[in-house]
């Protein structure tokens, strides 16, 4: 690499570095600051409306560290595509090949829990039917964004075959003239169009 280039490397590196050590320290921070939350509205606050602060916590903890998720990610496919990091190759050969395996980035199972046992302290207030409805109701949409962030990971991405980069979302690699690190931009200016677009 010459001195440009690895200069972007590196500083991109880091981002990745920094930003996942954040990703980390943020979520755990959230669900701390939720816990205590809930363990004063349990003790001292008989309103069951006052559950959807700690929910608002854990919401707002979920989507920075989404935020945060997202960002690496792209930065990774970046790094993948314009300068070959075999760091990022070998992680996603990983990935695929033991789907499943690693931890949870996006501490989906964690949040989601948190979300369950945000309902205990209302079950011991026993709420009525029309209080019910509306945090369920809340409680559930959460949930059902957790599962959505969850499901919204990449099964796969970019396949490397014999030095050129293959993302599957772009299809077989056009015919063309232009020489490989334009064929690389162009490919990756479509790609992410189409990852913006995708549903």
């Amino acid at each position: 690499m010459e001195g440009q280039q690895l200069a972007e490397y590196e500083t991109l590196r880091a981002t990745i570095r920094q930003r996942g050590t954040m990703r980390m320290v943020l979520a755990w921070l959230g669900i701390g600051l939720w816990a205590a939350l809930v363990l004063v509205i349990a003790a001292a606050i008989q309103l069951p409306a006052l559950s959807l602060v700690p929910l608002l916590v854990l919401a707002v903890s979920f989507e920075v560290v989404y935020a945060l998720h997202v960002g690496v990610e792209r930065v990774g496919r970046y790094l993948q595509v314009f300068h070959g990091d075999v760091w990022e190759d070998t992680a996603v050969a990983y990935g695929q090949r033991f789907r499943g395996a690693g931890p949870d980035s996006l501490f989906s199972a964690v949040f989601a829990l948190a979300a369950i046992v945000n309902l205990l302290p209302i079950v011991s207030i026993d709420p009525t039917p029309a209080e019910w409805i509306p945090l369920g109701l809340a409680h559930l949409l959460f949930l059902l964004r957790l599962d959505w962030a969850a499901g919204r990971q990449p099964d796969s991405a970019p396949v490397i075959w014999s030095g050129s980069a293959r993302w599957p979302f772009l299809g077989h690699p056009p015919a063309t003239s232009m020489t490989p690190p334009a064929v690389a931009t162009e490919r990756a200016i479509q790609g992410f169009g189409r990852l913006i677009q995708a549903p």
